[in-house]
């Protein structure tokens, strides 16, 4: 996601707005366990390196439109601050039904929910904490550190390929053998069906 400019601000994740409505869980437990692998150095140089992109909207709220995962963790390990990168502000846009619209047609919100299924700009959660789990998220992350596609500046890249895996493996595959579940999905992945989506390279890496 390219930077407008490197205009940052230091903020508390619980002011933040989320874009999505749900995460990985099982990714969201990868990052807990690489923070906690960190010393107090390490974890700050870590937080000072990944500058969350954002949105100034209505009210001068701040919506972030990546890191959803990273911020997620964070909290659940108690830390709240982090910088924020503005990449537009949009605070003269007063009516909230106007902004999600330019945030949509400028491809940063995700309106669907952990299912895939659309829903109206009114349900996004309005903290990080909110956000609820999808299994095929979590899925489409790890099968791309598998080799099942290469990653892609295609804003929302991952829940495209949740969508494409979720009719494909069952729910249970995942939840009861992840390994098995990110085998089907690098096969799937090579599939030419998959070919619309970004990232696709369909071969073995």
């Amino acid at each position: 996601m390219s930077l407008l400019h490197h205009h940052l601000i230091k903020t508390n994740l619980e002011n933040i707005y989320p874009t999505q409505t749900s995460v990985g869980y099982a990714e969201v437990k990868n990052k807990r366990a690489e923070w906690e692998s960190l010393d107090k150095k390490q974890r700050k140089t870590l937080v000072n390196a990944h500058w969350f992109p954002a949105i100034i909207g209505p009210k001068g709220n701040y919506y972030i439109v990546d890191h959803h995962h990273l911020g997620f963790a964070l909290l659940e390990e108690g830390h709240k601050e982090v910088y924020l990168t503005i990449l537009k502000d949009l605070s003269m846009v007063s009516d909230i039904q106007t902004f999600w619209r330019v945030m949509e047609f400028s491809q940063w919100v995700y309106p669907y929910d952990n299912q895939g299924k659309r829903i109206d700009f009114n349900s996004l959660p309005k903290k990080i904490e909110d956000l609820s789990d999808d299994p095929y998220r979590s899925l489409a992350g790890l099968a791309r550190n598998a080799g099942a596609y290469a990653k892609s500046d295609t804003p929302f890249t991952e829940f495209m390929w949740a969508d494409y895996f979720r009719p494909l493996i069952k729910k249970k595959v995942i939840q009861n053998s992840l390994e098995q579940a990110i085998d089907q999905a690098v096969e799937y992945a090579r599939k030419s069906e998959a070919s619309y989506l970004p990232g696709w390279h369909g071969k073995h890496l």
